[in-house]
């Protein structure tokens, strides 16, 4: 079933369809709404009629999505009554008529209004549905909106991903620009360190100075996040180009990007460095959003 609903599409969350499919004595018309959610939650609301139909429409949701919240609502509309022209009871009209003939006898009353017998039950017969014909058409017009609902989330969800993919360029670039900057930076800071350290512990021996300028200038080293931040990137590419119900996915990765982009600004020694964080994490950020509204 997992396997029906990749295609290779990143979807949306945030979607509307619409299908009507006609019967004998009416319409039957679906209105589908979805939004983000953790989990799939549909809200059906139906007529009566439709009742028997549900278990088979949550059937053939769960085999089309895999997240969001729905609001599935179906009308059955009958016939215009005005086209189609009043079918009247003839036998029971007269025999309302009869009696109503036989209660006002010798009695001073109104005369009997024509509209108060249209208004007795069963006069004016209703139309008889044919319940395999409704239900045909109540199925038909499901899956045609729920086809629009998808289509609609993948076309949004394909916005998504170029909105995504644009801040993975931004962070490479952010990445190269401090792994380029790397060396000259561990040199500075190095150099600083030697020369404040030997302003204050002048006596200290040699080899004991090279070795604590070599520690803390390995606590300033962040090319191993700068690595993550590498393998994160193609990772959520991976993810995206393999589609499906990957939101879950991108929202584990948006946390490890986060984790390495505050690694990162704890490890800055320099102006460049933690820029280059700031904007990392306005990247990250932006991407965490809109990756909310992912299936």
């Amino acid at each position: 079933m997992a396997n029906s609903r990749v295609q290779n599409k990143v979807r949306s969350m945030t979607a509307f369809g619409r299908a009507e499919a006609p019967y004998d004595t009416g319409t039957a018309i679906w209105e589908l709404r979805s939004v983000n959610h953790r989990y799939l939650e549909p809200h059906f609301r139906l007529p009566e009629a439709a009742r028997p139909l549900e278990t088979q429409l949550r059937d053939s949701l769960r085999k089309t999505l895999s997240r969001g919240k729905l609001e599935l609502t179906l009308n059955l509309k009958p016939n215009n009554v005005e086209a189609a022209g009043l079918e009247i009871n003839q036998p029971l009209a007269q025999a309302v008529v009869q009696a109503a003939r036989q209660v006002a006898a010798g009695a001073d009353t109104m005369p009997l209004n024509p509209l108060q017998i249209l208004q007795w039950p069963g006069v004016i017969a209703e139309p008889e549905t044919d319940a395999e014909q409704q239900s045909a058409a109540i199925l038909q017009a499901f899956a045609e909106a729920l086809a629009q609902l998808s289509a609609n989330r993948e076309r949004e969800g394909a916005e998504l991903r170029k909105f995504i993919e644009a801040r993975l360029l931004g962070i490479e670039e952010q990445v190269a620009r401090v792994r380029e900057l790397l060396p000259q930076i561990l040199a500075a800071q190095r150099d600083k360190l030697r020369t404040r350290l030997e302003e204050l512990l002048g006596e200290l021996d040699k080899d004991r100075l090279e070795q604590e300028i070599v520690l803390l200038a390995q606590k300033a080293d962040v090319d191993e996040e700068l690595d993550r931040l590498d393998a994160h990137v193609t990772e959520t590419r991976r993810v995206l180009e393999g589609g499906g119900a990957i939101g879950r996915r991108l929202d584990f990765l948006m946390q490890e990007f986060n984790r390495e982009a505050n690694t990162l600004s704890s490890k800055s020694v320099v102006t460049d460095t933690t820029q280059a964080a700031v904007e990392l994490k306005v990247l990250i950020e932006q991407m965490r959003e809109q990756v909310q509204n992912i299936e």
